[in-house]
């Protein structure tokens, strides 16, 4: 017997059954591609070698992802599309599934974000395991905030539920020590900051900061308005000051040919 789908009773013939094995077991990358271009796309090339090798014991070579991708932007007939790349094993080899949709431009509502005590397994990879972003999510979504944040059992900021997060003081970007995965995002603003701070930042440390963003590859920096935890919530206002140093860090960025 061999494997197979069954889709609300109704067989799926036309899908392998072991592209299951992409969504349970395995990592992935999202990018933004915007004329045939990716901010930090030699970043997203070595997440997934590097992924790879510590998950499969194997290597994904860029011109391997860089070929895919081309396909991908050839049957869309677009430059402008979200990809998300999933590593997946597949007959001993890392198996590539690529995901095409419209693209997504970034948010303009600063959310309201609620604290979670929660630490995602092997946090510096970015795995498929996202069962409990999507559940805290959902809580702080059912309890009227707009998303989740996470904190570690001692009480320490580390990062929210598909974003990392930073923080300003003045001109200071301050990113949290806490185990947190190094978003493409985060590493291309830190790569664009002349100096940046990265401590412990705990729920108690929140009022005395000036402003907090969030960073993904959607979203380069979206403010945050307020994070509310058992002790109360912090309220952010717009902080010309910090936007300026992060909006300045980014103008030197140059997006890479797919």
């Amino acid at each position: 017997m061999t494997d197979f789908l069954l889709l609300n009773g109704e067989p799926l013939r036309t899908v392998d059954a072991a592209l299951l094995r992409a969504t349970s077991y395995g990592h992935f990358t999202s990018m933004q591609v915007r004329a045939g271009r990716v901010d930090g796309l030699d970043l997203h090339f070595d997440r997934l070698d590097r992924s790879s090798r510590e998950v499969f014991g194997r290597p994904v070579p860029a011109d391997r992802v860089r070929a895919d991708l081309r396909t991908a932007l050839d049957h869309a007939g677009s430059g402008d599309l979200s990809v998300r790349v999933n590593v997946f094993a597949s007959d001993g080899e890392p198996g590539l599934l690529i995901r095409v949709s419209p693209p997504i431009e970034p948010g303009v509502q600063p959310p309201r974000l609620l604290a979670f005590e929660h630490e995602r397994a092997v946090p510096h990879l970015k795995h498929t395991g996202t069962f409990d972003l999507m559940y805290y999510g959902r809580q702080a979504e059912a309890a009227g905030y707009d998303d989740a944040i996470f904190h570690t059992t001692t009480g320490e900021i580390s990062e929210a539920s598909i974003w990392n997060i930073c923080f300003a003081r003045g001109t200071t970007i301050v990113f949290p020590a806490a185990p947190v995965l190094p978003g493409i995002r985060q590493q291309l603003l830190q790569q664009g900051l002349p100096d940046f701070d990265t401590t412990p930042i705990t729920l108690a440390d929140l009022p005395s900061y000036d402003a907090a963003y969030l960073t993904n590859s959607i979203d380069p920096a979206l403010p945050v308005a307020s994070i509310t935890t058992e002790q109360g919530t912090t309220t952010y206002v717009a902080h010309p000051p910090s936007r300026d140093t992060i909006t300045k860090a980014y103008t030197a960025l140059h997006p890479q040919p797919i």
